[in-house]
């Protein structure tokens, strides 16, 4: 997926305006938020599962290397093939190697946001091969000339009921009853059928995972439509593509961080099918496929190891950050220019494709911490971007008059009875500026008070005004 993150101001101005898109993000606070609250409090020890689950990603992590190499060598045993990719775009030509050496012509694939960092429908379809999404929502994503996903769950939350049917009667070519939108079943049921016949055809599955298990050699999937039991069981190759960083060491510690995904994701205890997958077809085995491969991805994943920002690496995709961010729940996933949106997208493709990309990503947070707050790894994003943002400082990546602006601030705060006398100056400035008590314009914070205002200084500080009111 090309990088767009250079261009996120213009492409949150538009997203601002379009007054169609934030009728549709506000499904976020009214479904996502709440929902994950309610399941999270009648999960009475959760906080306990969460330190644990933690701890448990963190040992995972330490010694990666080596739980990889035991995945590689259980999956191995049971007859899957493991292959390394150490870039996104070596990920996608070893399936692409893949589907050419069983003469593949016609390829299914679930939800998947790494096979977005490679491009991969891309890759297949210049290789001939006939690449179907079953995800309901990337399925409606695709026949949108392969419009990018704006939430790594729920991929279509930015269009309403009707912009879907319109897609519906454009791609279909089915008989309608002239001016009426059906309801959401129908056109469920529509999009199954439609793609039941992939299903059928299909001589190939493609599929994330969720988590790698290296002491059985396994791959979990999580999904709420079941079209990844299809993509698995019906095919003759299997692809599981994911990082590297997704593995855990047992069964014990899968179960632990599953009872965190679906409540922190969807409000879920847990998700509608849950697929633990362990090589090949068996003599006995009545489905599945007849050839499995494991891809692990890089794709400057290893890179973070043992630097400033390795606690991403815990990260379990579950959306829970972005769900909860008041600049994503204004502006929408697309407006990040990448694969991945909101806090964690911040974070990690200003790791990934670098700082000079992503100049403005680092700030588009309040740092009001809720993203800390939901995280079930606990991963301190507020923490991070922070880091980010002193890069970029250190690096000069920042307008000349927004580093002038906070040098001088930091040599002033380094000095109490300077700050104080700026202070004092500061405060009188801003009450000569307000009106009726508000401050509406300010000579080098017009973009600020464009769209809002703030009060009026009080003339004390938060100490004295407190010594005021206890008298």
């Amino acid at each position: 997926m090309q990088v767009q993150s250079m261009h996120f101001q213009a492409r949150a101005g538009q997203r601002l305006a379009d007054q169609r898109l934030q009728k549709n993000l506000k499904k976020l606070s009214t479904k996502f938020v709440t929902a994950r609250a309610e399941a999270v409090r009648e999960l009475q020890e959760f906080e306990i599962i969460r330190d644990e689950a933690v701890r448990r990603r963190k040992a995972a992590l330490a010694k990666l290397d080596v739980w990889l190499e035991r995945f590689e060598r259980e999956a191995t045993r049971r007859g899957a093939s493991v292959l390394w990719a150490e870039t996104p775009a070596e990920a996608a030509a070893l399936v692409v190697q893949i589907a050419r050496q069983h003469e593949v012509r016609r390829a299914t694939k679930t939800k998947s946001m790494v096979t977005e960092e490679m491009a991969l429908n891309k890759a297949l379809e210049a290789a001939g091969v006939q690449v179907t999404e079953t995800d309901l929502g990337e399925y409606i994503l695709q026949i949108n000339d392969s419009e990018p996903p704006s939430h790594i769950i729920a991929p279509v939350v930015h269009k309403d009921k009707e912009e879907i049917y319109q897609l519906f009667v454009k791609t279909h070519q089915l008989p309608r009853e002239s001016g009426r939108v059906p309801e959401i079943p129908e056109m469920t049921r529509e999009a199954r059928e439609v793609l039941r016949s992939r299903f059928l055809a299909s001589e190939m599955g493609i599929t994330g995972g969720n988590f790698l298990i290296a002491e059985t050699g396994s791959v979990a999937l999580v999904t709420n439509e079941g079209n990844e039991g299809m993509c698995t069981a019906v095919p003759r190759v299997h692809v599981a593509i994911t990082g590297v960083e997704k593995v855990l060491p047992t069964l014990e510690d899968l179960a632990t961080v599953m009872r965190l995904l679906p409540r922190s994701a969807t409000g879920q205890v847990i998700s509608n099918y849950f697929s633990l997958l362990t090589g090949p077809r068996g003599a006995d085995d009545r489905d599945g496929p007849e050839h499995m491969y494991f891809i692990l991805v890089d794709g400057g994943r290893t890179g973070l190891l043992g630097g400033d920002f390795e606690e991403m690496l815990r990260c379990i995709r579950c959306g829970a950050c972005m769900n909860h961010c008041p600049v994503y729940q204004k502006i929408g996933g697309h407006s990040y220019g990448w694969v991945y949106p909101g806090p964690m997208g911040s974070v990690l493709t200003s790791s990934y494709v670098g700082l000079e990309k992503t100049l403005d990503l680092p700030q588009a947070a309040t740092m009001c911490g809720q993203c800390h707050v939901v995280c079930p790894m606990k991963i301190p994003l507020p923490d991070l971007l922070r880091k980010l943002r002193e890069r970029q400082f250190e690096r000069g990546l920042r307008p000349w008059r927004e580093r002038f602006a906070l040098r001088a601030w930091g040599y002033a705060a380094q000095r109490p009875r300077l700050y104080r006398a700026m202070s004092r100056v500061g405060v009188r400035l801003l009450r000569w500026l307000s009106e009726g008590g508000r401050i509406r314009r300010l000579p080098f914070g017009s973009a600020w008070t464009a769209t809002r205002d703030m009060p009026s200084p009080a003339g004390m500080t938060f100490k004295e005004l407190y010594a005021e009111r206890r008298r």
